[in-house]
């Protein structure tokens, strides 16, 4: 790579993605931003598509001005030249292509192009900031593959990017935050939410409560979704979890039963309430594929960082939810943090300190919270009972529960990947994304970051060609610019696939500190 302004790489245009990039721009760093979906914002920021014609789109969303401000700056960096966008680009594999040990470490990003995914385009760049999200976490139970059944944050995509419901009468489950805003948005967008069956006791926030208290906007948020479900007259039934969903073609009914002190079903509390759809979920996982393939440091399931949110690899750092499940608030501090960390360490600075200092203290904050959070919110201690042999675990391979205690009691397989050698689950289109706590779960082992060789599945075209890929890297003039501009703060928009668009003449250029997420990230309800 020829000398000239430090290049980095943001993989993900979430919260974090997006605030990082801003961030890195901001100091002088040329930044290519790349993200999977036909537009930025990540699952948090889905928006309508335009054709829908969502005449109040942004009441789906919480942190709207933070979003606008986001949108604003990534406009202005667009327009400027600083900040390249890679929409539709789907990142298989990173991997290190300057010599190890160098001064200026060197790294490759192949990323498959648009819906098709037929082709392979290769981003270079000095450093690469992880923003990668995380996986929605299900655990099975009977009648769980039934159609109608889909999860909590499947129903909220389905809300935010399609304007559409799963079902007229549906029943949300699990445990988490989640299943709050999921519960309020779909009432409020017209279905009939006949439960949220949530399987946390309450009283267990009393533990958390000294952290909890430390974020009097996140209390207030609750409050308002409480009186959201008054409002709708959505019954919340605590300390309750659903055994099984009933029917023949699709979802008919649910049973929910009542959990007893120690996370089991209480005997005769089942209760069956009629519905044709079922959003559920049990929390989220960090996506540490690229991480992993990189060799990053994990801690149990989360991407390991330091203050400055870098990795143990030089040159690599990471935020959002991939080191660790935190919300939006948690992602916009610690994707400002590590943006400026790149600026300077690029340069061979070290950060200054001060400017940074509110959203250090903000991320401390949200990190006390979400911690606090995660250690009240959790599935049913023995969820497993209620799990039949011939429920389905691993939906791509049909690998029954019965099969994996098999393997488990039969065999002798003590941890995740024997069970996956001996029964074949987790080896199917999502490679176990999507069963591998379940498996883990059944198997009795603890859940440990996956290491798949890819992120993705792959065409072996593409990877017989890797490493002769277009070049779309800053500067080599392949790269889509904004061929137009438009209205003043709209956040920006994509088109085709790969095809980036300016959103136009931002009220605010780029070195007014106007991209700072942190500005509301500690106000914002």
């Amino acid at each position: 790579m020829t000398e000239g302004p430090r290049r980095l790489a943001v993989i993900g245009a979430g919260p974090a993605g997006l605030a990082a990039c801003l961030a890195a721009a901001e100091h002088g760093v040329r930044v290519t931003l790349i993200d999977a979906a036909p537009s930025v914002g990540g699952q948090f920021y889905r928006r309508p598509a335009s054709g829908l014609g969502a005449r109040r789109p942004h009441v789906l969303h919480h942190h709207r001005r933070a979003w606008q401000r986001l949108g604003r700056g990534l406009a202005a960096h667009l327009e400027a030249g600083t900040v390249e966008q890679l929409t539709d680009h789907h990142v298989w594999t990173v991997e290190r292509t300057g010599t190890t040990g160098a001064a200026r470490p060197e790294f490759t990003v192949h990323a498959l192009v648009g819906p098709l995914q037929e082709r392979s385009v290769a981003v270079r760049a000095d450093a690469v900031l992880l923003a990668t999200g995380g996986y929605e976490k299900v655990l099975p139970f009977p009648g769980w593959t039934l159609p109608g059944v889909v999860t909590a944050g499947g129903a909220q995509a389905m809300l935010k990017g399609g304007l559409v419901v799963p079902g007229r009468r549906v029943v949300v489950a699990g445990s988490g935050p989640l299943l709050l805003p999921v519960a309020t948005g779909l009432a409020a967008a017209g279905a009939e939410v006949a439960a949220l069956v949530e399987s946390l006791d309450p009283g267990r926030l009393l533990r958390g409560a000294g952290a909890l208290a430390a974020e009097p906007g996140k209390i207030a948020e609750g409050v308002s979704y409480a009186a959201r479900l008054l409002r709708h007259r959505v019954p919340f039934v605590p300390r309750h979890t659903v055994v099984e969903a009933h029917g023949e073609e699709r979802l008919e009914a649910v049973t929910v039963a009542a959990l007893g002190p120690e996370g089991r079903v209480r005997p005769g509390t089942g209760r069956r309430i009629t519905c044709d759809a079922l959003a559920v979920g049990h929390g989220m996982v960090p996506h540490t594929d690229l991480a992993e393939a990189l060799g990053c440091r994990a801690d149990a399931t989360k991407v390991h960082v330091d203050d400055e949110q870098r990795t143990d690899v030089p040159a690599v750092w990471a935020a959002g939810e991939t080191t660790g499940i935190g919300g939006v608030v948690l992602s916009l501090a610690e994707g400002h943090l590590a943006g400026r960390s790149v600026a300077a360490r690029l340069r061979g600075l070290e950060p200054d300190p001060r400017p940074a200092a509110r959203a250090v203290r903000i991320r401390a904050r949200a990190r006390s919270f979400a911690a606090a959070l995660d250690a009240v919110y959790a599935p049913p201690a023995h969820w497993v009972e209620q799990v039949t042999d011939e429920t389905v675990v691993c939906r791509c391979e049909e690998v029954t529960a019965g099969r994996v205690r098999e393997a488990v009691t039969g065999l002798g397989a003590g941890d995740v990947r024997t069970v996956k050698l001996l029964t074949r689950a987790g080896m199917g289109w999502c490679q176990g994304r999507m069963c591998e706590p379940a498996v883990a779960g059944l198997a009795g082992c603890e859940q440990t970051p996956a290491r798949r060789l890819l992120a993705r599945p792959v065409p072996l075209g593409v990877l017989a060609e890797a490493g002769s890929e277009d070049d779309r890297s800053p500067g080599t003039g392949a790269i889509d610019r904004p061929p137009e501009t438009g209205a003043a703060d709209r956040p920006p928009e994509t088109g085709a696939a790969g095809r980036t668009r300016g959103a136009g003449t931002a009220d605010r250029t780029p070195g007014t500190g106007a991209a700072d997420p942190t500005r509301e990230a500690d106000t914002a309800p």
